[in-house]
């Protein structure tokens, strides 16, 4: 099948004069994404990690100063906009245009429900469950409170409220308005898989010149700089709970082969397609994950753990839309929390959701609009909110026996939790290979992205293509490690989600735009009809 589909695609394209020098001809042979948004991602990527890896104190200086600015001026902006998504999600789901498959009307899912939610979950978020499910509560409680004193009763409640605020539906509703125009466009439309497709209601042919490849550049640019960081930052966090665990030293030389290791895994995954690696891997994350849970459950207060559970979900519900748009003006210590934690997780959101916006809606087709919100929507959520309950209130428990705990390392505040439990040393043996295995699933996702990109949206990249992009961003990673330049690379993720709000803004009055117009057409209204009778794209931009 894939390989018709290329065929296809080949056949397709603009036939090739029998001038072309050796040159050229090697160049397609080996490299055939040599497309205008391969070329210039590249350059733009190398030329910001030199500039970071020459200047990396001034480099990280400018883009500090750059990303402070943007999250105090633009906070309101933000809390706006992700709110607003927030709304657009729900309305969607209650429209009758929601009973329109990603896909023709006798599509049918390429995955399992199950495969599905791991694949998603795992590509979203699965490796920050681990970093911060202890981490942040904790912070919250004893370090940084929203509106308490530190270590107050308020303070402890308010830990696991503002952590499910920042972990729940708002950040899965930024991912899937992205990944549900994607699909919708790709799958319903025969759209290529590109963010400037999405825009075509909007711009028309526009989208396949100038302003199209610049769209999807900065997608594939920031998405290689985000995993560049996320890799250098998840191997040190590795390394951390190995030497925590087993007194292997914590420096450059181990976290460079942790990133070698890596590198081997999530490239092979990705060479054997997401049917097989990321699918296999993914299922496999999520029976860990809910071991992990499990054990934390049985070993630990159980009854508080679900007590929390329960109680914070009600908080979260009841003052939903209090935490949406607090901005605590009067407020300017308050006001400095919103910036570094709210406003800083939707920035991180919304500079993601192209990257894994794109990978969901590679694995969606067939699925209903309706389903597709809703599910992205609630289950990710759910397992959050459980999993934050549990390692959440079980480190501010802890918190009370070791009073060290807060201040420690981000990476190994967890296995400070396992100290206080039975069979410390297996709980986090499992922690350290669902990291790893959960690192391995998020770059493999982020590999195939940034190949399809590169080959003007294929389905099904040249192998070729994922080798190069798996080494440039592993390389990236190794060497700003060794430099000290990821914490500009990651400012530079962060500034993203400006000029990509503007982007998600577009594309949710494309989509809105065009679903509106295949609902007329289809005679879609208050009805419940789950089996149109007319069926065609309806394509109002043609």
């Amino acid at each position: 099948m894939k390989q018709a589909y290329r065929e296809k695609e080949e056949s397709e394209a603009p036939a090739v004069t029998n001038n072309k020098n050796f040159q050229e001809k090697f160049i397609s042979r080996f490299f055939p994404a040599v497309t205008p948004v391969f070329r210039g991602s590249v350059i733009v990527t190398l030329t910001v990690v030199l500039i970071a890896l020459f200047l990396p104190t001034q480099f990280e200086s400018a883009t500090g100063f750059i990303k402070d600015y943007i999250t105090k001026t633009f906070g309101w902006f933000y809390l706006l906009l992700v709110g607003a998504i927030v709304a657009f999600c729900v309305f969607i789901i209650c429209s009758p245009a929601s009973q329109i498959r990603l896909g023709d009307s006798d599509s049918l899912p390429e995955y399992t429900k199950a495969s599905w939610l791991s694949m998603l979950f795992s590509a979203g978020m699965g490796i920050g469950l681990i970093f911060f499910g202890a981490a942040e509560p904790l912070s919250h409680f004893a370090v940084s409170s929203p509106v308490a004193p530190p270590g107050s009763r308020q303070a402890l409640a308010d830990s696991l409220k503002y952590t499910f605020f920042h972990w729940g539906i708002h950040a899965w509703a930024i991912y899937g308005v992205i990944a549900l125009s994607l699909a919708y466009f790709k799958f319903r439309k025969k759209e290529k898989s590109l963010l400037s497709a999405t825009l075509k209601p909007l711009l028309g042919k526009r989208t396949e010149g100038f302003w199209g490849k610049s769209i999807d550049g900065l997608t594939t640019f920031v998405t290689a700089i985000g995993v560049a960081a996320s890799l250098g930052f998840g191997a040190a966090q590795i390394n951390g709970g190995l030497s925590y665990l087993f007194g292997i030293p914590n420096n450059i030389f181990y976290q460079v082969i942790i990133i070698l290791v890596c590198t081997a895994c999530f490239v092979a995954s990705a060479l054997s397609g997401i049917g097989n690696g990321v699918r296999i891997l993914s299922n496999l994350n999520i029976i860990l994950a809910v071991c992990l849970l499990a054990l934390m459950i049985a070993l630990g207060p159980s009854t508080l753990f679900m007590n929390s559970f329960v109680g914070t979900i009600g908080m979260y519900l009841n003052d939903f839309l209090q935490m949406s748009f607090r901005t605590a003006s009067l407020y300017p210590g308050r006001q400095e929390w919103i910036q570094n934690w709210t406003i800083f997780y939707w920035a991180w959101w919304i500079s993601w959701a192209p990257f894994v916006g794109i990978f969901i809606a590679e694995i969606s087709k067939g699925r209903t609009i309706r389903e597709f919100l809703i599910y992205v929507l609630l289950v990710p959520t759910i397992f959050s909110f459980l999993w934050f309950a549990v390692f959440g209130t079980a480190a501010t428990q802890a918190s009370f026996v070791d009073t060290s705990l807060p201040q420690m390392a981000t990476e190994t505040i967890l296995f400070g939790v396992f100290n206080q439990y039975p069979y410390a040393f297996y709980l986090s043996l499992l922690a350290i290979f669902l990291v790893f295995n959960f690192f391995i699933t998020s770059a493999d996702s982020a590999t195939y992205v940034l190949a399809m990109l590169s080959e003007d949206g294929s389905r099904f990249p040249h192998n070729n293509v994922k080798i190069i992009w798996g080494l440039l961003i592993s390389s990236i990673a190794a060497i700003l490690l060794a430099a000290g330049g990821l914490s500009a690379l990651q400012n530079i993720v962060i500034i993203s989600a400006l000029p990509f709000s503007a982007v998600i803004i577009l594309m949710v009055i494309a989509f809105y735009k065009e679903v509106h117009h295949e609902k007329m057409k289809m005679g879609l209204y208050l009805k419940p009809d789950n089996n149109p009778t007319k069926e065609h794209p309806y394509r109002s931009y043609e």
